[in-house]
């Protein structure tokens, strides 16, 4: 995979790339968006507590495809609201601490299936065959 900060752009303001590049043949994986709904039925009432959930969520479908953080090309989240912004991209960050950054995006929106949602998180990986 190869990420492209073209110079001609602003740097990325958060650690994310502006775009990864996927060369085929490889297995992609996408992983429908995750909600901070934990196996046990609780939700925390935090954004920073809905991702750590999401979070483990996604290390575990990431997992099961036999790939790991190092292998995510692309991140859209949602949240519902700009509090819940520095949030999410501090958990977001620390997720990808030790693995390259992959595409990112970010959208507030004004709500999701129940009130208690305050973040939704999907993934785009892809691994070499």
């Amino acid at each position: 995979m190869k990420r492209h900060n073209p110079s001609e752009l602003s740097p990325p303001f958060a650690r994310y790339a502006h775009a990864v590049e996927v060369e085929t043949p490889g297995r992609l994986l996408f992983a429908s968006g995750q909600l901070g709904l934990a196996k046990d039925g609780t939700v925390p009432a935090d954004c920073a507590g809905q991702c750590a959930v999401i979070f483990r969520h996604l290390d575990a479908i990431l997992a099961s495809a036999g790939m790991g953080r190092g292998n995510v090309v692309r991140v859209n989240a949602f949240v519902t609201s700009r509090e819940e912004m520095a949030p999410y991209m501090a958990a977001r960050d620390a997720w990808f601490a030790e693995a390259p950054p992959p595409a990112s995006t970010l959208v507030i929106v004004s709500g999701f299936t129940r009130p208690e949602f305050k973040v939704e998180i999907e993934i785009v990986a892809s691994r070499p065959l």
